[in-house]
């Protein structure tokens, strides 16, 4: 009965936080509903008894990367006129593919014909707790075995993601001293030093040059 009331609970609040994430007009305010459906999320695995997964949750995406999502938007300069008028003038496409959206998903649920009888009765998720392995040993054994392809596939993909979004967004601003490597490298006697002959009572500083407005 407890874990029942549990579960919902933590399913009603993930649900409307990730509600909110979407319909909140403030960035920073989706920022923290995205974090508190984070926490919803890492309680329904602990009722799956997925301790590890639950902390992973936590540890990684609310203090890693929610706050950092929380910083950049808090340093960006965000226009809201440009974006209500964004969304003000493609309102009729996203309202006709949403309906679509939801048409198709009453249709799916409606639909009797999809309750096709399981092959084989699906095994838990989690190992038994008189067979000495834990939670998280059970979940490296499928994840580094049976799924390691997928498992690396989806790295090189997050890889190559970050790599694209780096190059996109890379600005060269003009008037910025950059470090050149290869012309560090180099330098010679040639190039990185330079004998000024000074004259006795002189300065290595030339004086500044006169407006000829101000010579006349």
């Amino acid at each position: 009965m407890a874990s029942a009331l549990f579960f919902y609970l933590f399913s009603v609040l993930a649900v409307a936080s990730g509600a909110s994430v979407i319909l909140t007009k403030n960035p920073v305010h989706a920022v923290l509903f995205l974090i508190l459906a984070f926490f919803n999320a890492a309680g329904l695995f602990v009722l799956l008894n997925a301790e590890f997964l639950a902390m992973l949750l936590v540890i990684v995406y609310v203090g890693a990367v929610s706050v950092l999502f929380l910083f950049v938007v808090m340093m960006l300069d965000v226009d809201f006129a440009e974006l209500k008028a964004g969304f003000i003038k493609n309102a009729k496409i996203g309202a006709l593919i949403g309906g679509l959206v939801l048409v198709e998903l009453l249709a799916l649920v409606g639909y009797k014909g999809l309750a096709v009888s399981p092959v084989m009765s699906p095994s838990s998720p989690v190992p038994a707790a008189d067979s000495g392995i834990t939670n998280t040993r059970a979940l490296g054994e499928i994840l580094y075995t049976k799924y390691v392809y997928y498992f690396e596939g989806a790295g090189l993909i997050l890889l190559v993601a970050m790599i694209g979004a780096i190059v996109l967004t890379l600005k060269h601003r003009k008037g910025v001293k950059r470090q050149s490597i290869s012309a560090q490298v180099a330098r010679g006697p040639a190039t990185g030093l330079e004998v000024v002959k000074v004259p006795s009572g002189g300065s290595v500083i030339p004086p500044p040059a006169k407006h000829p407005e101000a010579a006349e």
